[in-house]
Formats: structure tokens, C-alpha cells, sequence
């Protein structure tokens, strides 16, 4: 994340695999600002001809995360994950997905989780996510209660 990022962001997913909707669903519940929009490309008919001077077809965005800041640059993989995290307030997740000693790891890890996650949902990875939204839920909630109260940190 050197350059600074154009709001809104677009996200390309495939709303079909219920990993990548659950996760994409949680990330825009903590969208307070709507710098976020979702567009589902798994649908057949989804039109990708504006993207082919990219050289990004709906395929490439079934395959990896996609997403287009407002000022049109790209962001694929764990790149945009990092990014997605960062424009809603979640640094901790950002740095997860994008810090120097998680980053390659992650690099590995995501194009097998994407290549699996038809499989991995099967196996009820997505109740995670939703357990995993519902305690991010509450945290946000204790968080602006003591900000309200005159109780906030930095971090907060």
C-alpha cells in the first residue's frame, strides 16, 4: 500500500462460493463509510468487455479477488485483501494479509484457499467467517461504548 487509494473501491467476487460472500459480506458490515461497493461476477452473464483492455476477464476474477480503486488501479489477490481491510478500519487484518513476515506466506496460501473454496465451504469454512463477524461485531460495539464514555485509545 504505497500509493494512496481513491475511494470507492470495487470489488469483483464470486458471491456464488459462500467463503468468499461470507467474507465479503463481514468486511462491508464495518464499511462505515462506504468506500466499498461488492459486484458479484460469478453469474455467466456477468458483461467483462470493459476489462479486457486490463487484460482482466470475469475467468481471471472467479479465480483471485479483484478490485478497482476510483482512480482505476488494480488490486488482485492479497494485495486488494489488504487494502479491502485497511479502507474499512481493520488494520490488524491489513497488516495480517500484508505485512513483510505474513505476506509471503499468504502469497502461497490464498491461490490454494481460492482454488479450494468450493471444497472448503463444503467443509463449513464459512461459519467461521460468520463467527468471526459476530465477535467483530461485539468488539466494534465495546470499542465505540468507551469511546463514547471518554474511554478511547489510539488504536480505538
Amino acid at each position: 500500500m504505497t500509493q494512496t487509494t481513491a475511494y470507492p473501491i470495487t470489488i469483483y467476487y464470486d458471491a456464488s462460493c459462500q467463503i468468499c460472500d461470507s467474507e465479503m459480506q463481514n468486511i462491508k458490515l464495518h464499511d462505515a463509510h462506504n468506500r466499498l461497493v461488492l459486484i458479484d461476477c460469478s453469474p455467466p452473464e456477468f458483461d467483462d468487455t470493459d476489462f479486457a483492455a486490463f487484460g482482466i476477464t470475469r475467468q481471471a476474477m472467479m479465480h483471485r479477488l479483484h478490485a478497482r480503486d476510483a482512480e482505476g488501479r488494480w488490486l488482485i489477490g492479497v494485495a486488494a485483501f489488504e487494502e479491502i481491510y485497511q479502507s474499512v478500519g481493520l488494520a490488524v487484518m491489513s497488516k495480517l494479509w500484508g505485512s513483510r513476515w505474513t505476506r509471503p506466506l499468504n502469497e502461497i496460501l490464498y491461490p490454494w484457499v481460492a482454488d479450494n473454496r468450493y471444497l472448503l465451504s463444503k467443509l463449513g469454512l464459512p461459519k467461521l467467517f460468520r463467527l468471526w463477524g459476530k465477535h467483530a461485531a461485539r468488539q466494534a460495539e465495546k470499542r465505540s461504548r468507551s469511546c463514547s464514555e471518554g474511554r478511547c485509545t489510539p488504536e480505538q
